[in-house]
């Protein structure tokens, strides 16, 4: 008898899909017109269920699911996800670490040279058949300038490293002090944006991270800065973030997550100085099949009994 398992999104591979088919009775919360009702039918036998990073799963979900076992995530993210819950239960949890930092990295480089460099200004500015017309002003050079970074984990030092070869100098700040680490540490974030031409965030969306980047954030990181975001909207007070882009007391802004996905504050939608992504930090096609085949290790070993190779 094949285990059951809940699905609450799509893997977006027809070989990752097929592989969930062959192993287990898959049952797929995402395409159920009614999901309450589909959870009181399937919820009982549902030993393991996979969702996403920043999907998360609500706790109301979990008690509808009584015999669960294993919540493996498709993502690093596990703030969507009641840990303490979970563990009280005895629900282990799995993440997809390192295969997606690479590629989380190279957007956050990428939203810093767009917003910089104007990129997408000048897309829409050639689309639109302006160049014969006017000359498009000027945009800001990212080689040499001072990066820091708030969250120095794989993410973090991935990102750090393509920094340097722009020739950027690099600090960084987080919960402490790292060992063996030729970064300089700032202990206090608004100083390490005072210091700061651009600042990453590249930290966990924790409860303690909530809107960590406020206006005094902002206004240390200044009219010149840019702030770039791959890791979650609920590390920056979006109210602040607005008022600061439009009345120019920040430069600018990449950002690849906000604090109501997929909604996004109307007010961003119009700014020439922000580039905005749908969250897409990891969604290449060869990360998302090694995230994918991650989630099938993990869910392999915990049903043959072995040590979960990415759990919580």
């Amino acid at each position: 008898m094949r285990p059951h398992l809940l699905q609450t999104v799509p893997m977006n591979a027809p070989a990752l899909e097929a592989a969930l088919d062959a192993a287990y009775q898959v049952h797929r919360l995402h395409q159920a017109p009614d999901g309450p009702a589909f959870l009181a039918e399937v919820g009982p036998q549902v030993r393991a269920l996979v969702t996403t990073g920043a999907r998360g799963v609500g706790t109301s979900i979990l008690e509808a699911l009584p015999g669960l076992e294993l919540i493996a995530i498709r993502g690093v993210g596990t703030d969507g996800v009641d840990l303490a819950y979970a563990h009280a239960r005895g629900i282990a949890v799995t993440t997809t670490p390192d295969v997606l930092t690479e590629d989380v990295a190279d957007l956050a480089l990428a939203l810093l040279l767009a917003t910089a460099r104007r990129v997408c200004v000048g897309d829409a500015f050639v689309r639109a058949g302006l160049w014969p017309t006017r000359d498009l002003p000027l945009a800001t050079r990212v080689s040499g300038k001072r990066a820091g970074i708030y969250g120095l984990g794989r993410i973090g030092h991935a990102i750090a490293r393509r920094a340097l070869g722009f020739g950027m100098p690099v600090a960084y700040t987080g919960r402490r002090a790292q060992e063996g680490v030729p970064y300089p540490f700032v202990p206090d974030l608004a100083e390490l944006a005072r210091d700061s031409d651009v600042l990453f965030l590249a930290a966990s969306g924790s409860p303690e991270n909530r809107n960590v980047v406020d206006a005094q954030v902002l206004d240390a990181l200044g009219p010149r800065g840019i702030l770039v975001n791959v890791a979650r909207g609920s590390l920056v007070d979006e109210a602040a973030l607005v008022e600061a882009l439009t009345a120019g007391r920040l430069g600018g802004a990449g950002l690849d997550a906000f604090q109501d996905e997929p909604r996004v504050p109307e007010a961003l939608l119009a700014l020439p100085n922000v580039v905005l992504q749908p969250h897409q930090g990891s969604a290449t096609a060869e990360t998302r099949l090694d995230m994918g085949n991650l989630v099938l290790a993990n869910l392999e070993a915990h049903f043959a009994g072995r040590p979960l190779p990415n759990g919580f």
